[in-house]
């Protein structure tokens, strides 16, 4: 059986329109890349949101939970807001924001342009 040296994944090669995530308002396309190749403990994703598109306020549990995650978002193009722990927070392209496990946090494309995205996520160690 031979080993593959590496892989190549295009934005279409796993591309998901998903209504309403975490309750939040319109369809948000994520590219997800090498979910069955990586042995990493992180997923990345591409998020695109339209204009007006939301991922509803949410937690991914604390350390004690079954599912905690740590989430790192990086924009790539657009603007809009974070509502994290209840404090409204702008986002533009070249932000980066972290959010830890256990953190109310959601995001919102208050612009007028497609708001991409950078989502790296997975369990702290």
């Amino acid at each position: 059986m031979a080993t593959a040296t590496f892989w190549k994944e295009t934005d279409s090669t796993d591309l998901r329109h998903q209504e309403a995530i975490h309750e939040g308002i319109g369809t948000i396309v994520r590219k997800m890349f090498f979910r069955e190749q990586s042995r990493l403990p992180i997923r990345f994703d591409i998020w695109e949101l339209p204009p007006g598109a939301s991922e509803g306020d949410h937690t991914h549990g604390g350390r004690e939970d079954d599912r905690p995650l740590e989430e790192i978002y990086y924009f790539l193009q657009g603007s809009g807001m974070m509502r994290i722990a209840g404090e409204e927070v702008a986002v533009a392209q070249g932000d980066a924001i972290m959010v830890p496990p256990g953190v109310d946090h959601g995001l919102y494309n208050t612009g007028t342009e497609p708001m991409r995205l950078f989502l790296i996520f997975g369990r702290p160690t």
